[in-house]
């Protein structure tokens, strides 16, 4: 069952020989896996994406104050903004994936999918959509099984973590995620599905992962809330039948060679980009001082 995922040529083929629907092959393989039952999978699920609703209630409600400083109740701001450049439905989705993440920042409980520095996207993209169109949860679980099967190829051609292919493979894979959930949960055939994933590569591509100070807090933040409008960006130019014209197999190629390709400093180890301007720099000697003085002593 593994080698389904080593492409989405694979997975197309098999569900096209098959019959059975996208997210049917990815719960086989969780079973094959995990040894589990397939009730244990699907509760499983539900734990996942119930931890999602409550980021997603934390980030809107709760003290979202980082240690640094440099986290500071972002979504709750942007959703009490009397001045807004977006549509309501829009700027619930970037407040809820900034929310998300903040939480992460923050401490609190999140479901590192496929990443924690990633985490606010799913939860972003999937309540909305289950909002907008009063979707089930049984249907969004479906859509996080397709997302979980999108995962599963990236990393076997690619990469999902930022120290390996930088935020593009980071964020990057979450919005795809996300797109190719949204497209399957309304109804996309699989085409539309791949589609979706393909062009959301084709705009995360060459993103680098510049955390300042080494924390996942910015740019990473801010950064989950547009991953999250680029994943519906993406889903909607899929539904739409727009080709993306390179095959998905092929973007994923391309992600994986970029991360090859990308300078070390550019993979999350704060050495370039936002991380290596003046500011990062004094912000990373605080916080270095910081904590340095909430050591115990050598005695203690």
């Amino acid at each position: 069952m593994s080698l389904l995922f080593n492409d989405f040529a694979s997975w197309g083929a098999h569900c096209a020989e098959t019959g059975e629907p996208l997210y049917q092959a990815v719960l086989a393989y969780e079973i094959e896996q995990k040894g589990r039952t397939e009730e244990e999978i699907w509760n499983g699920l539900q734990r996942a994406y119930d931890v999602m609703r409550d980021a997603v209630h934390e980030g809107l409600t709760g003290d979202m104050t980082s240690r640094s400083g440099m986290i500071n109740n972002g979504a709750k701001k942007i959703a009490a903004s009397p001045v807004t450049v977006l549509s309501p439905e829009f700027k619930q989705l970037i407040t809820r994936a900034l929310g998300a993440k903040e939480v992460n920042s923050c401490m609190g409980r999140v479901v590192a999918a496929p990443t924690a520095g990633a985490s606010g996207i799913l939860p972003g993209v999937l309540v909305t959509i289950q909002d907008l169109h009063k979707l089930s949860d049984r249907q969004i679980l479906e859509g996080l099984l397709v997302a979980a099967g999108i995962a599963l190829i990236i990393e076997q051609n690619a990469s999902l973590a930022g120290a390996v292919g930088g935020c593009q493979a980071e964020t990057g894979s979450a919005a795809a995620m996300g797109s190719g959930a949204i497209v399957y949960c309304l109804g996309g055939p699989v085409e539309q599905v791949f589609a979706a994933v393909a062009v959301t590569i084709q705009c995360m591509l060459g993103l680098v992962c510049d955390p300042v100070a080494g924390l996942v807090e910015v740019p990473c933040v801010v950064r989950n809330a547009s991953a999250a409008a680029i994943a519906f960006s993406s889903a909607q130019i899929a539904i739409a039948g727009i080709d993306p014209v390179i095959p998905v197999d092929q973007c994923v190629a391309a992600l994986g060679e970029v991360g090859q390709a990308m300078e070390t400093r550019y993979k999350e180890t704060a050495l370039g980009g936002l991380a290596n301007t003046t500011r990062g720099r004094e912000i990373e000697q605080r916080v270095l001082v910081q904590d340095i003085n909430i050591l115990p002593d050598d005695g203690e």
